[in-house]
């Protein structure tokens, strides 16, 4: 989808590269101009197929949200990358739509479409950072401490270490800032030194090393999802702002007869 957005870009820059580099005030000369100003065939099209695929990708993506309109058809997180993806396609059609020429009520919108993306970008990566279920549903911090084993339970039992060296194997699990926590070859030698086996050698390391990741996941889940509920905060206004313009800008460019193809 990266790569659409890409070559769809590099399209439209190319294509139009001689009117936008063009001064404003000479554009009106420019053999093109009817077809690449914001109220031409080309430029308005750009403007109202960049306008579809937000409204399209917002909608589509809280409906299923909330009341789950595609069932188990559709798995949230693929359904929240086409949503990036049409939010992120449409702003880049509606700037060459503006032809970079921003002014009045429309550099709102323009601004607060650049803020939308740009909050977006984030909250991508908020997202991404949310243990989740291969459904895309965030885990909560109880289903991931359950994912956790007692891996001192498992050493003392199965292997029979001493409570020395199964602290090393505990530090290196931690979340938590440890002194002198141990690398992964200082275990594997404690664990040769102990005679166990080289196929038990990688089991273990293999299940400390999950051990491991899933501390790290349960220490960020609650802030991660504090940073998502602050994130909301500053997405949702700017978009409804955007939203708002948006209509206001459509209904004023239909009331002065530019209808594009309709």
């Amino acid at each position: 989808m990266v790569s659409i957005v890409v070559l769809v870009t590099i399209y439209l820059a190319y294509t139009g590269y001689s009117y936008y580099t063009t001064p404003l005030e000479e554009r009106f000369y420019h053999p093109r101009y009817n077809w690449f100003k914001a109220s031409g065939l080309y430029g308005q099209g750009l403007g109202v197929i960049g306008t579809f695929l937000i409204l399209f990708g917002v909608s589509i993506y809280i409906l299923h949200k909330r009341y789950n309109i595609l069932g188990k058809w559709v798995r949230l997180k693929y359904l929240l990358e086409f949503h990036i993806f049409l939010c992120t396609l449409g702003p880049i059609l509606v700037l060459f739509h503006t032809t970079f020429k921003f002014g009045g009520i429309v550099s709102i919108a323009f601004w607060s479409m650049v803020a939308v993306v740009a909050s977006g970008v984030i909250g991508r990566f908020i997202y991404i950072q949310i243990p989740r279920t291969i459904e895309g549903r965030a885990l909560s911090l109880n289903e991931v401490q359950n994912m956790k084993s007692d891996i001192t339970k498992v050493l003392e039992e199965k292997y029979s270490l001493n409570p020395q060296t199964i602290q090393l194997f505990l530090n290196f699990t931690s979340a938590e800032k440890v002194s002198k926590k141990p690398s992964v070859g200082t275990l594997k030698n404690v664990l040769k030194e102990n005679n166990v086996s080289t196929e038990e050698r990688h089991s273990i390391i293999n299940k400390v090393r999950e051990e491991r990741s899933l501390s790290r996941k349960i220490a960020r889940l609650e802030t991660m999802k504090k940073w998502f509920e602050y994130w909301h905060v500053i997405h949702m206004p700017f978009a409804l702002i955007m939203l708002v313009i948006v209509i206001i800008h459509v209904v004023v460019a239909f009331t002065f007869g530019y209808k594009w193809i309709f």
